[in-house]
């Protein structure tokens, strides 16, 4: 039986992650805040984990070898450049940069004891497209693609193999504020090429994917899940 760790799977596309895992017969553990009802029903492994403190406590836990871990806490902290605070750009960097840093480095040692392993981080199309009110995110989300690429690197000689998702606007609770009425999310959908904004499940099939051995010779790469948003004008 394989053994996944999912961070940030309390509800949205890690909830999403984890069901499918565990669906496949995986032993998953998600650590995130908290436990909710819908993770609860999964049956899942929970750890108490707050990403923006020292996670090693948290982790000790964790089996001695560890197929994948999928990093997904994020934020959307949309405003005028001249209106976020350093403060607000570092809760940015710290969640979504820093938080995966820690989650690595303590569990490389578990991911060197699988025969092969799978680490799958989360961008945003916004990292590469230009979008008004997005700096703050766009500068934490481009450091975790270096970061992914540059572990991808490092790490190949260990059989362990780091690639990103970089999903466009996805129908999950940290998205409510932007898709709070009907009439949003149909506006929202028709900025994309596909017609319709994206789910947590259309993210989550390609985290496992991504984690699976069907993925085996795909290492260092950002995957856009986007709808076609960052790569098509039609």
């Amino acid at each position: 039986m394989k053994n996944f760790l999912v961070v940030g799977g309390s509800t949205g596309i890690g909830l999403a992650l984890a069901g499918i895992l565990k669906a496949q017969g995986a032993n998953v553990i998600v650590a995130c805040r908290h436990q909710s009802d819908e993770l609860k029903a999964l049956g899942v492994t929970f750890l108490p984990l707050d990403v923006k403190n020292t996670v090693a406590d948290a982790l000790s836990s964790l089996p001695e070898a560890l197929n994948g871990v999928a990093y997904c806490p994020g934020t959307i902290n949309l405003k005028p450049f001249h209106r976020i605070t350093r403060e607000e750009f570092q809760e940015d960097i710290n969640i979504n940069v820093l938080g995966a840093v820690d989650v690595l480095q303590n569990t490389l040692k578990n991911l060197k004891k699988a025969d092969s392993a799978s680490v799958v981080l989360f961008s945003t199309v916004a990292a590469t497209l230009g979008m008004n009110f997005h700096s703050s995110i766009a500068l934490s989300k481009a450091a975790i693609e270096g970061l992914g690429k540059s572990l991808a690197a490092e790490w190949a000689n260990l059989h362990i193999r780091v690639n990103i998702i970089a999903p466009s606007l996805t129908n999950t609770p940290l998205a409510n504020k932007l898709l709070g009425s009907d009439e949003k999310v149909e506006n929202a959908g028709k900025r994309h090429p596909i017609g319709r904004i994206g789910t947590s499940e259309d993210i989550a099939e390609m985290a496992a994917f991504l984690l699976s051995d069907k993925s085996s010779w795909i290492t260092g790469q950002t995957i856009g899940i986007d709808g076609g948003m960052g790569t098509l004008k039609p």
